[in-house]
């Protein structure tokens, strides 16, 4: 059965997702939780990202709505599951978008992340104006890179990535190719 979720544009309402996301469960391969201060400052960031054009990246809520649950299915529970986002970046001297996401504990073994992933992907090919985002999970963290092989990522190696910054963490670079033609999009993306 396949997993079906809706993107969101980050806002002020979402600091509580932010703060659930910065427990120590979530954070354990990024370096730990950050201090109250560092997470109002990327709340704000978040939302200044989602309030530009397009093609400047976005951070979006993901939305999941369980099997049978959803409009037709009954109940229509739709619950905030975690984030997805994408962002500009230079990366060995060419303009990439960088992408990130997290899924909450109790949510995650779902295939959430792979579709929030390929969600994004999508909204890339749409609006972005970058040829290729990349992805930079630790190469300790096996449900990450898992995610991006089955988002359609390709391995590029592993390259010694700062996160938090000023920090290097042995990272596996995955790029996925976003496949837009020479000049832009077509109507048919």
């Amino acid at each position: 059965m396949e997993t079906h979720v809706r993107l969101e544009p980050w806002s002020a309402g979402d600091f509580w997702l932010l703060e659930r996301k910065n427990e120590p469960a979530m954070t354990q391969f990024l370096g730990g939780p950050e201090p109250a201060a560092k997470l109002a400052d990327r709340q704000r960031r978040y939302e200044a990202l989602s309030a530009r054009e397009p093609a400047a990246g976005r951070m979006f809520r993901v939305v999941w709505t369980p099997a049978g649950e959803g409009p037709g299915g009954g109940g229509g529970r739709a619950e905030s599951v975690g984030s997805v986002g994408f962002w500009e970046r230079e990366w060995q001297g060419e303009p990439v978008y960088e992408s990130g996401w997290g899924i909450l504990p109790e949510f995650q073994g779902h295939g959430l992340a792979v579709a929030a992933l390929t969600e994004l992907l999508a909204y890339v090919r749409a609006h972005g104006s970058r040829d290729s985002v990349h992805a930079f999970p630790g190469t300790d963290h096996p449900a990450s890179n898992a995610v991006c092989r089955r988002a359609g990522f390709e391995y590029l190696g592993d390259v010694d990535f700062e996160y938090p910054p000023g920090v290097p963490h042995p990272s596996c670079d995955w790029r996925y190719r976003v496949g837009r033609p020479p000049g832009g999009l077509t109507p048919s993306g």
